[in-house]
């Protein structure tokens, strides 16, 4: 975080596109933080309450997690693996993936779904970058 910067300084962003409906993609910018993370976990809460087969989190304007934006996120695996959803992960900033990786849920994302729909082999967390 740059010196000076207050977390949550800026308002959290969001838009979602429904435009193919086997893979919403919902855009998240600006500070995902404790005060900031409900409507996120609202929209992928709709988003998964469709079932489609896949979920994309694009994280291209993020500026600032912290542990609760982060539980947003593994809350997204926890209901995709339950609805047969695969979460991926798209333009996700440097520090978003150092954090991934340093609390283990770049593994957690990676690992096949479980549910019904059972799509042995395919993975929630391609390359990070698009």
């Amino acid at each position: 975080m740059p010196y000076g910067r207050k977390p949550e300084a800026t308002p959290l962003t969001m838009s979602v596109d429904r435009s193919d409906p086997d893979a919403p993609v919902i855009s998240v910018g600006g500070d995902l933080a404790f005060t900031t993370a409900a409507p996120l976990r609202a929209e992928v809460d709709q988003a998964l309450a469709q079932r489609p087969p896949v979920l994309v989190l694009d994280f291209a304007g993020l500026l600032f997690i912290d542990s609760t934006g982060l539980s947003v996120i593994v809350h997204a695996w926890r209901e995709g693996q339950h609805n047969g959803t695969l979460i991926r992960l798209r333009s996700t900033p440097r520090f978003l993936d150092t954090i991934l990786d340093m609390t283990g849920v770049t593994g957690l994302l990676a690992r096949p779904l479980t549910a019904e729909r059972g799509e042995s082999g395919a993975y929630g967390r391609p390359a990070a970058s698009a």
